[in-house]
Parts: C-alpha cells; structure tokens; sequence
C-alpha cells in the first residue's frame, strides 16, 4: 500500500538567479513523496493570474494532482526573491499579501486530509489568518494514527512563540534544522547540547520523532528513545533549496514503512544531497536513487 501524504500551506515560486523554479516548503515535500511513490497530494492556494496559471501547469507536468488548490480571485500568486550564497545557502525575500495567506480549506482538503497517513505543516503559512486557522483545522482533520509533521522552517520575522508552541502541540513529528534548533531553544528555554534539547523537545510536545539536520553534516533521529546518528553525504552543492522538504519526505516515507531509524535516516540524507546538487526543490530523481525506496 501507498502512502497517502499531504503537503499543507505555501505554494509559490522561487525566483531564483537562473530563473524561476516552483517551491514553497509543502510544495517541495508533496513532489518528493510523489517521486517515491506515495499518494501525495498538495493543499495550497494561488492567485488567478499568469503565475497560478503556470503553476498548476508545472504542478501537472510534474504528476502532482491540482485538486487541493485553490484560486484566489483577488490577491496574487506567491512569489520569493531568493538568492544563493557563494556556500549554496540560499537568502529569502518572501512577498506579503498573496494568496496562500487566505487559505479557506475546500472540500477536497478535508476529504483528503480525513484519509491521509501523513500530513505536513509548517510556520510561514501560519504567518496570516485565515491560514493559520485553516492549516491548523486541516491537520487535527487528519487521523489520531497519522503523522502529523511540524517543518519549522523559520524565515525571515514570520513566526513567534506562540505560533511555535501551537503547531508543536498539533505536532507528533518534528523536523528543525542546525540554525533553527538555537533558535527553538532560546525561544522555549531548551538547556544543553543539541541531543538534550532535542529530548526535552520530544518530552514537553509529546513527539514521537524529531529530526534535526546540521546540512552537510548530515542528521540526528530521536524516534520512541531511540538514536540515529547520520555524518551525510559528501555533495556538490548548487543550492539548498527544497533540501530539507526531500528530506522530510523521506523520513515521512520510511516512517510510514516501518523502517529501522539507521535505514531512514541513510536514504533520507542520500535524497537530500541529491536535491542539493541540483538547482531548485523539484529536480527529477534518477531511477538509483528511487530504488532505495522501493
């Protein structure tokens, strides 16, 4: 059986050096669970212009479904001015004001989300209402069994505590980053080296997994008191974007498939790196790396 896996919040484009490339965080980890051959679905929302047009084209070349999306008939598609440090890192200038901000959840979001066996959420969609409430409502619609993944993915001032210590209570999986964890355990006083800030994250919200990737320095697993330790995956890097969304989708996927923690965290670094090879969230996966999936 396949995965059903849900990607909920910002669908925009990336508007890169060498051009545009579709992203936004639940975006990239819809895709990437599609590629490895989970029913993946995208609940977003885009503008009734050009680039919503060019969105949801991209978005069927891509074999994604486009019924979790809706269309606003006023405010614009999003949009991001990102550019690339000389490390790859990339630097967001995240447009206000667009259409993901007034997410209203549609029928097929609720019946979609209703049936999943994961959903994903982060923080920058929740930055406004009505999507903060409606990203919030679609995943407590999700079932008590299903993953309920919190991708922190701070940018820029679009978060706060609150928003934080909410989704984390929605939350059973966590997913942070090395320059997001200091960050958490600043704003919820988290003492200690990273693993005892990542346990008394997993202890006070009540969370069966968190993952916390340090980039090329690969990742650290806590799932139900257990460890994994990955030291990566030597990569050339051309950006990081849609990095850790890949990521996220494969510890996702190898959750779901009740895989030993060193198996998903293996697969999960070797899908990042890839990404990071490439340019964009969205690279197509060579058929090796899908393999280790099957």
């Amino acid at each position: 059986m396949h995965p059903r896996l849900v990607g909920i919040g910002e669908l925009l484009w990336d508007l890169l050096p060498g051009g545009r490339q579709l992203g936004g965080a639940p975006a990239n980890f819809s895709y990437h669970a599609a590629a490895l051959g989970a029913e993946a679905l995208l609940i977003s929302r885009i503008g009734r212009d050009q680039l919503g047009h060019d969105a949801l084209d991209q978005l069927k070349k891509l074999g994604l479904p486009v019924g979790g999306i809706e269309v606003d008939p006023t405010l614009p598609t999003g949009t991001v001015h990102v550019e690339v440090a000389v490390d790859g890192q990339p630097r967001y200038e995240i447009s206000e004001n667009v259409a993901w901000d007034v997410l209203r959840g549609e029928m097929a979001g609720w019946t979609t989300t209703a049936q999943a066996h994961g959903v994903c959420f982060g923080s920058l969609a929740q930055r406004s209402e009505p999507s903060r409430s409606t990203i919030r409502a679609l995943v407590a619609n999700s079932p008590g069994n299903a993953l309920r993944i919190f991708d922190v993915n701070l940018r820029q001032h679009y978060f706060s505590k609150q928003i934080i210590e909410d989704s984390l209570n929605l939350a059973n999986v966590l997913k942070v980053n090395e320059t997001e964890l200091p960050q958490l355990a600043e704003m919820l006083g988290l003492a200690g080296d990273p693993r005892m800030q990542i346990s008394r994250l997993a202890d006070r919200y009540n969370l069966r997994t968190v993952a916390y990737t340090r980039g090329g320095g690969g990742s650290l697993l806590l799932k139900d008191g257990a460890w994994s330790d990955h030291s990566g995956i030597r990569a050339r890097v051309v950006d990081t974007v849609g990095a850790g969304d890949s990521f996220t989708a494969a510890l996702a996927f190898g959750l779901m498939a009740g895989w030993n923690l060193d198996r998903v965290n293996d697969s999960s670094n070797r899908l990042a790196a890839y990404v990071c090879s490439c340019s964009g969230g969205m690279p197509p996966l060579p058929e090796k790396l899908r393999e280790l999936f099957e």
